[in-house]
Order: C-alpha cells, then sequence, then structure tokens
C-alpha cells in the first residue's frame, strides 16, 4: 500500500480531522428506545434533551468547520426512525436528512452510525441480538438506512464498539438488558460483529467508504504468575479475536475499507480477569481508568502488525474529566503517537475526537465532560491547541 508523505506537522495531505456523537448522548434517549427505560428505573441519570444536538446542529456543523475539522460521525437512532416494527417514522427520517444535509452544507464528510448501544424497545423486548430472528430483523434495517439515507451518507460505521457493548449489557449488567452471563455475552458478541461485518458489506454497495469502531486497548498481565498471563490472553481473545478472526475469513475481508477504532485506556489484567488500571501509579480519572497516551502506539503497532497494508482511522480519543490542562496534554501526547505511526509508514487516514461538544455520558450523566467545547459551545484551551495542529 502507498502511503502519503507526512507534511510539517508530520500529518499527510488529506488526514481528516474529525468529532464524533452518538444519537442518546446528543439528542437523549426516547421512550421508543431501551434506554428509557434504563433511566425511569433509576439504573441511569436522566438524559433529557442530550446536548440540545436536535436544535442546535447546523450551528454546531458550522462552529467545527469553522474551527478546522473536516469529518463528522452522527448516529441515526433505530428507534426514533422505527418506533414499531415495520412502521417508519416520517418525521423523525426528514429530521435526520435535514442533519445530515446541514454537515454537508458546512463541508463535512458525514460519517453514518446504524447502531450506537441504544435498541427500539420492541427489538429489545424480542430479545435484542440474540433472538433467533435478529439477524434478518437488522438487515432489514440495515437496507432501509442504505435507500433512506444513502445518497447524504459519506462513509458508514454501521456498530459502534460491538465488544464493549456486549460486555456492558450482558457480562457486567451495567447496560439494558443488564444481565451477566458468561454463555449470553460470547453469544451477543459474535451476533453484534457479524451484524457489523455484514452491514458493511451491503453499505458498501452504494460506493461509500465503511469503517469499524473495535474498542480496543493493549492488556498487560498484572504479575509474572502464570494465573495472571492465562486470564490475559482470554480476555485479549475476546478484545481482539473476536473480530480480528472475522476479518480474515474470506467473506468479510473486503467488507470494511478502513479499520477504525476507540482507545481510552490500557488495562492490567489480574488472575481473575478483572480490569485494573495501567500502568501502575498514573492518575486514575474519573471512569476508573488512566488516560495513558503510550497506549495508544501499542494499540497501532498491534493493528499495523496484525492486518498488514490496511488503512486505519483513530475514530475515538478523548478525555473524561473536569481538569482541561489534563486534556490538552493526553491529546497532544496521544497525536504524538499518532504521528510516530504515520512516519512509520502506518496507513492512518485520520483522528476522530471523543466530543465537539460535552453530551450526556451514559452512568455518569452530565458530570464528566469530553467536549472540546462545553455545553455553551464554548471552547476550551484544549480546543484551540487541537485547532492550531489542525491548521498546521
Amino acid at each position: 500500500m502507498t502511503t502519503s508523505v507526512p507534511g510539517p506537522s508530520g500529518f499527510p495531505a488529506g488526514f481528516s480531522w474529525g468529532t464524533a456523537s452518538s444519537a442518546t448522548q446528543s439528542q437523549g434517549a426516547t421512550p421508543a428506545d431501551n434506554w428509557w427505560g434504563w433511566e425511569q428505573a433509576g439504573k441511569a441519570p436522566r438524559s433529557g434533551d442530550g446536548n440540545g444536538f436536535d436544535r442546535l446542529y447546523a450551528s454546531d456543523f458550522s462552529l467545527l468547520a469553522d474551527w478546522g475539522f473536516s469529518d463528522y460521525r452522527v448516529s441515526l437512532d433505530w428507534a426514533r426512525i422505527e418506533p414499531q416494527p415495520g412502521q417508519h417514522d416520517r418525521q423523525a427520517i426528514e429530521h435526520y436528512r435535514q442533519v445530515l444535509l446541514a454537515g454537508r452544507d458546512a463541508g463535512l464528510t458525514m460519517w453514518v452510525c446504524l447502531l450506537h448501544t441504544a435498541l427500539p424497545a420492541w427489538f429489545a423486548a424480542e430479545g435484542g441480538f440474540l433472538s433467533p430472528t435478529a439477524s434478518d430483523t437488522w438487515l432489514r434495517h440495515v437496507d432501509f438506512i442504505a435507500e433512506t439515507f444513502g445518497d447524504l451518507a459519506d462513509g458508514w460505521m454501521p456498530v459502534n464498539n460491538p465488544t464493549a457493548y456486549a460486555q456492558k449489557a450482558y457480562l457486567a449488567g451495567t447496560f439494558p438488558p443488564g444481565h451477566t452471563s458468561q454463555e449470553e455475552f460470547l453469544t451477543a458478541l459474535q451476533a453484534i460483529h457479524q451484524a457489523d461485518f455484514e452491514a458493511a458489506l451491503r453499505l458498501r454497495q452504494g460506493g461509500k467508504p465503511t469503517s469499524t469502531n473495535e474498542a480496543l486497548l493493549q492488556l498487560h498481565p498484572v504479575d509474572d504468575s502464570d494465573d495472571a498471563a492465562a486470564a490475559t490472553a482470554l480476555v485479549d481473545a475476546v478484545v481482539w479475536g473476536s473480530w480480528l478472526n472475522m476479518a480474515r475469513t474470506p467473506r468479510y475481508e473486503g467488507a470494511f475499507d478502513r479499520y477504525g477504532f476507540s482507545y481510552y485506556f490500557t488495562a492490567a489484567v489480574n488472575s481473575s480477569g478483572d480490569l485494573l488500571p495501567y500502568p501502575a501509579g498514573e492518575r486514575v480519572g474519573p471512569q476508573g481508568y488512566a488516560s495513558w497516551a503510550p497506549g495508544l502506539g501499542e494499540v497501532l503497532t498491534r493493528l499495523d502488525t496484525e492486518l498488514p497494508g490496511k488503512r486505519f482511522l483513530v475514530a475515538e480519543i478523548g478525555y473524561g474529566g473536569d481538569d482541561d490542562t489534563v486534556r490538552a496534554a493526553y491529546l497532544q501526547a496521544a497525536l504524538d503517537q499518532v504521528r510516530d505511526a504515520v512516519a512509520r509508514g502506518m496507513g492512518i487516514t485520520g483522528v476522530h475526537f471523543w466530543t465537539g461538544v460535552d453530551n450526556y455520558e451514559w452512568l455518569n450523566g452530565y458530570g464528566v465532560p469530553f467536549g472540546l467545547f462545553d455545553r455553551n459551545r464554548v471552547p476550551r484551551p484544549s480546543a484551540r491547541i487541537i485547532q492550531s495542529l489542525i491548521r498546521r
């Protein structure tokens, strides 16, 4: 594969700089989805209207484009589009078309995600991706989205963080349906990855690029014991093997034009398979992990080894917390890791930040800000640092 020559900033011409959001986090939950019920049961803070995206999307896009960003990933909420099986909400469809048009009018390349955590309540009641009919139901939805929004989507990222979603919903029990079954987790993990790859095969027929968004991290045994090493290998098989094995099959090896991923932390694994902050002594943030930039370099190195010659997208990096000085330092250090990988010849097409504007952070509500801009659209100093880098 031919890679672009890095420019003065260390990033090649055409490198994409983007941000991302999800429907529930920026619009708030809807009574038609299963996260709404989770909130009503007191298992998560109320999301309200998110960060006001439904009212402010056009000005948000103009703000981001003026700031120098080129790309934006938006999720189209399945529950809003199809609140009852087979019944599509034309008002919601038109709203999302206007969102995509506004992003394009602002000059942004619009990536479309079809599933970001929340499911239609009716689909969840059928068993979600554990249902025997889940695949057929999902692919009907994929085809509908391709037909309805394909003219306005510039790229597709079908499923957000499949492994993380399956883990929270079926193993840790922190997301709906709140189950803690290893058997269900492994079944759901396989089903959701397959849903992602099958969707990509269909969506790319329209000629637009497709990307994964895997939640990736490197894993280190907490000590030198055989038990810790064995547990690390098992977790690694889930985090990496579950989708790499699929990507290498003849059916799916061409499903994705690039392999995108989210990186937030690295973990140590103890003999019980628990994930612990890594490295020891690093500052631990409000979500229980250490934002450690060298771990991003570890992930990039492994991806380049596992999938040589492929193209990659850093689909999410971000820092959650109130200290913007730490955020700025972390993002700069993380981008240094990307720059180094580009210099080695790795085919990285862009970096997308989580997130542009502070939004709802699931179980943390509005208590853990990730935005380069706050909910009043006021830029943080970290935003100015990123802007100066983009403009170089």
